[in-house]
């Protein structure tokens, strides 16, 4: 730790001066709709609506317009699958210098294609990051470029920083922010802006369980290396933390939580539906960490959630999608057991559209059943109001006769209390 570099509020102020005309305010929005659904006063910083998707370029513009002449003419490396790619290849062209981004070979195209697209050059090589990087450094050395690191440079982190100082300035008020943590460059930022104006609010970290270098950094007291893990929050998914950052984090951050890729995607699919953005797994893990009570003390609080990207495959959202309307029992597969004669089916798709479910696939099976003879098995993908319909509707087949052999994940669906079973003191 003795090496590490000190971010200061004086770095970034001077970034917001370098930077403060090139780049849009991004809004600081009221969620509404999720501040009465988790009890605490949310506003969330819209990063996602950057024109590469992420506050990557925040960071990145700051660090090329400290270059010298000479340096600039000599180019810049990065070494990125996503939004640092992006953040660096768009702001590179604007300023006219050459950038080269090695990516690793298994980058998805349309994030090649992107950096690409923004001017830089963009080399494919090795299986993984830490291959990527090792060819990016060599590449470096070999051209004399300047590397543009995604966290642990202090230029970087204090045009990440500039975040905190536009949050202060929208809602002076706030009495917690929520940040993602990956490197730790954004937090790193944002905490020594806000902690050095008002030291009273609360910064707090979110981390993904499944690689929580930060949170293992700051136990061990030096950055340590953590094994790869997959995770949907792939813009946080960073294996070893940084030496400046972390002496950051140490300084500024009040407390950092972790949170579950199912709880992620529970969030991203809540910001999606209640507020109407798009988040990608990073940037939806402070809601996350909201919704599922990992952070005491802030019930009824005013709380600035960080959303720091939006770069989330459509495949992917429908698959979040998907799942999270089975979770609510507003998708539900049912296997129901009927007459092998003409009719059965008609009969009992039409008694399930009388009570208001709509069959978005249907499947009837002869050969392989387990039915009895004379019966046959039609499993049925039905959309529904919610699991209290599920519910009803279980009880509506189960009353004429239908014999329903399953129904996948019907006992972990919640059902309503009776209101009439309500303690009254708890009414209103």
């Amino acid at each position: 730790m003795s090496d590490a570099k000190v971010l200061t509020f004086e770095h970034i102020e001077e970034a917001r001066q370098r930077i403060g005309d090139r780049l849009d305010v991004t809004p600081l929005a009221k969620g509404q709709n999720l501040s009465d659904l988790t009890g605490s006063r949310l506003w969330f910083k819209l990063e996602n609506l950057r024109i590469t998707g992420s506050f990557k370029e925040r960071g990145a513009l700051n660090k090329l317009l400290t270059l010298t002449d000479a340096e600039r003419d000599r180019g810049v490396v990065a070494v990125s699958a996503g939004n640092h790619a992006q953040g660096v290849a768009l702001h590179a062209t604007k300023l006219g210098i050459r950038s080269t981004i090695v990516m690793p070979a298994a980058t998805p195209i349309v994030k090649v294609m992107r950096t690409r697209r923004y001017g830089a050059e963009v080399i494919l090589h090795g299986t993984g990051y830490d291959d990527a990087a090792a060819f990016g450094h060599a590449l470096c050395s070999e051209r004399d470029a300047t590397f543009v690191h995604p966290f642990d440079d202090i230029e970087v982190m204090a045009g990440q920083g500039t975040i905190g100082l536009e949050i202060l300035e929208q809602n002076p008020y706030l009495q917690s922010v929520i940040v993602p943590i990956g490197g730790g460059g954004l937090i790193s930022g944002i905490a020594c802006a806000i902690k050095e104006t008002n030291p009273r609010i609360r910064v707090i970290g979110v981390q993904t369980t499944a690689l929580p270098s930060m949170l293992r950094a700051i136990e061990a007291g030096h950055p340590v290396e953590l094994p790869y893990a997959p995770t949907m929050a792939d813009g946080i998914a960073v294996r070893r933390a940084g030496e400046n950052t972390l002496a950051s984090v140490r300084e500024y951050v009040d407390e950092i939580v972790t949170v579950s890729d199912e709880e992620i995607a529970e969030a991203i699919l809540l910001l999606l539906e209640e507020e109407k953005v798009v988040a990608e797994g990073a940037g939806a893990a402070g809601l996350a960490a909201v919704v599922s009570n990992r952070i005491d003390d802030i019930a009824g609080k005013r709380c600035g959630i960080i959303v720091c990207g939006g770069n989330i495959d459509t495949n992917v959202i429908a698959h979040i999608i998907d799942r999270g309307l089975v979770r609510a029992g507003r998708r539900v597969r049912l296997v129901v057991t009927v007459p092998d004669k003409p009719g059965s089916l008609a009969t009992l798709t039409r008694f399930v559209a009388d009570r208001n479910a709509n069959v978005l696939e249907i499947h009837h099976d002869r050969a392989f059943a387990r039915a009895a003879f004379g019966e046959t098995t039609v499993t049925m993908t039905v959309e529904t109001r919610g699991a209290d319909h599920v519910h009803e509707l279980r009880r509506d087949l189960d009353g004429v006769g239908y014999s329903v052999v399953d129904v996948p994940g019907f006992e972990a669906l919640p059902v309503d209390a009776d209101p009439e079973d309500a303690d009254p003191d708890d009414i209103g």
